[in-house]
């Protein structure tokens, strides 16, 4: 491969892919954590769905595929279009990408938000690590309080803010500190060793 700029981008696309890879994996075998809202046995049928899409399939293929498929949670019934972002850059590799994305709807639901949102950006690229980061910082606010989901509405309003008003994906850093100040205001403890302990 070239070491010029085309060449060193390729290889920085098929390091975070490699490491996508390995994450879903790791998160696939981590069936035993407490969550996730939608149980492996209501993905039963959705599996069976799932074998007609062509892998790898943007978003907006699975949305077009299977947008109008529900599935249940803990929580109440989503529509995979409520929780797959309807966007090409947003790429699954393979079935196992998509089960991990809709396994926790709310989180889903929000990262869509941030992800649609930040289709409108000109010359930004959302990385797979900045990604990941927004995604635990949902998931963190999901733990403090599973029973209302306040907290990652609050925290995703404020990105999608961020992205219209500056025109830029705020910082990974930044999402976690507009997450933790709402724990605080809202009465949660955040201790500094945890991931919004900032």
């Amino acid at each position: 491969m070239a070491d010029d700029k085309s060449g060193r981008r390729k290889q920085a696309q098929d390091a975070e892919r490699r490491q996508q890879e390995r994450e879903i994996a790791e998160e696939v075998e981590r069936g035993d954590e407490p969550e996730p809202p939608v149980e492996a046995s209501e993905l039963g049928d959705f599996e069976a769905e799932l074998e007609s899409v062509e892998f790898p399939a943007s978003g907006a293929d699975i949305v077009a595929q299977l947008g109008d498929y529900a599935v249940q949670s803990v929580e109440g019934s989503y529509a995979i279009r409520e929780v797959v972002p309807e966007t090409e850059k947003e790429e699954f590799d393979s079935p196992a990408a998509v089960r991990v994305q809709i396994r926790r709807p709310t989180v889903a639901a929000a990262m869509k938000r941030v992800v649609e949102a930040g289709e409108t950006l000109r010359n930004t690229e959302f990385s797979w690590s900045q990604r990941r980061a927004y995604e635990q910082t949902f998931r963190e606010l999901e733990a403090i309080d599973a029973d209302d989901d306040e907290g990652i509405a609050v925290v995703s309003d404020w990105v999608v803010d961020r992205i219209h008003e500056d025109e830029t994906l705020p910082s990974s850093r930044a999402v976690r500190r507009q997450a933790a100040k709402f724990c605080r205001t809202n009465g949660y403890e955040v201790r500094a060793d945890e991931w919004l302990g900032i």
